[in-house]
C-alpha cells in the first residue's frame, strides 16, 4: 500500500486495545525543558487513536488531532469524546488546515516516520508561535534486550516483506536534523513496558500496518511460528514488550 494514510484503517481495534500508552513523564520533561503549561496549545500531528492526545489533555492542555484516517480519527474521538479541549481535524500533516502561529507545540507520536518531511517541516514553521516546539516521540520496542524480543524481531524480517522499509528506527537523528537543519533537538528516553497473554501478543503485532492480515499468504505461518515462540518464552502465560520511549524535543 503506497499511500501511508491509509495503511491502519482495518486495524483500528488492535491499535485501540494493543498499542502502547506513552509516559506521563514526558508532561514533566516539556514542562521543566520547554516550558509547557496548561495554557499551551497542542497540535497532535497524525494523532490516531488518541493515545498521546489523551496525555496533554489530562494535563489541562487545549489539544488540535490531526488526523487523515477516517477509521483512526473516528476511534480517536470515541476514546476522546469526554474532554471538551479536544479538536479533531480532517487533514495531513503537510496540510494540517491550522491557522498561522496558532499553536505552542507540534506533537508527533509514532507518525513522523510516515510524513513527507520536506513539506511538514513548511507546515511545522507556519503553523507554530515564534518560537515554538517540535516534539517527536516514538515507542521504540527493544529488539534484542530478551529472548523472546529477539525472537520476534526475526519473526518481523521473515515474514513481514516491507518491515524493513517502514520501520521507524530508520528516522534518527541525522535525519531529524536535516528536515530541522536550524533546530537542535535535544533526547530524552523513557522506560515502558506492556505485559501480554497469548491474544495481546497476536493483537499487538497485528496491530503493525506491516503485519500479513489473514488474506495474506504469509499470515498462516506468521501466526504459527509466533504461538511457538509464545510458548517457549512465556513465564505464567505471559511476555513482556519492553520499549524506549524516545523524546526528541527542539525549538523551531
Amino acid at each position: 500500500m503506497t499511500d501511508p494514510t491509509q495503511r491502519f484503517s482495518s486495524r483500528v481495534t488492535n491499535y485501540v486495545k494493543y498499542r502502547p500508552s506513552y509516559p506521563a513523564a514526558i508532561i514533566d520533561l516539556l514542562t521543566a525543558e520547554c516550558g509547557l503549561t496548561p495554557n499551551s496549545i497542542v497540535a497532535d500531528v497524525g494523532s490516531g487513536t488518541g493515545l498521546l492526545a489523551e496525555l496533554f489533555l489530562k494535563a489541562g492542555n487545549r489539544v488540535l488531532g490531526v488526523e487523515p484516517n477516517r477509521e483512526m480519527r473516528e476511534a480517536g474521538e470515541q476514546l476522546l469524546r469526554g474532554y471538551e479541549r479536544f479538536v479533531s481535524i480532517d487533514a495531513t500533516a503537510e496540510t494540517t488546515m491550522l491557522p498561522d502561529h496558532s499553536v505552542d507545540f507540534i506533537m508527533a507520536g509514532q507518525a513522523f516516520h510516515w510524513f513527507d518531511r520536506e513539506r511538514v517541516s513548511v507546515e511545522f514553521a507556519r503553523i507554530l508561535q515564534s518560537p515554538g516546539w517540535v516534539v517527536l516521540i516514538w515507542n521504540e520496542r527493544r529488539v534484542d534486550s530478551t529472548p523472546f524480543l529477539r525472537a520476534y524481531e526475526q519473526l518481523l524480517r521473515t515474514y513481514s516483506p516491507d518491515y524493513a522499509q517502514v520501520d521507524h528506527r530508520l528516522i534518527d537523528q541525522d535525519v531529524i536534523r536535516a528536515t530541522f537543519p536550524t533546530v537542535s533537538f535535544k533526547l530524552q528516553s523513557f522506560d515502558n513496558q506492556q505485559h501480554f497473554d497469548f491474544e495481546g501478543v497476536q493483537g499487538r503485532l497485528m496491530s503493525s500496518s506491516y503485519a500479513p492480515e489473514a488474506d495474506q499468504p504469509n499470515h498462516a505461518p506468521l501466526m504459527a511460528e509466533l504461538a511457538d515462540i509464545f510458548q517457549w518464552y512465556q513465564t505464567n502465560g505471559e511476555i513482556v514488550f519492553e520499549y524506549d520511549t524516545r523524546v526528541n524535543y527542539g525549538r523551531l
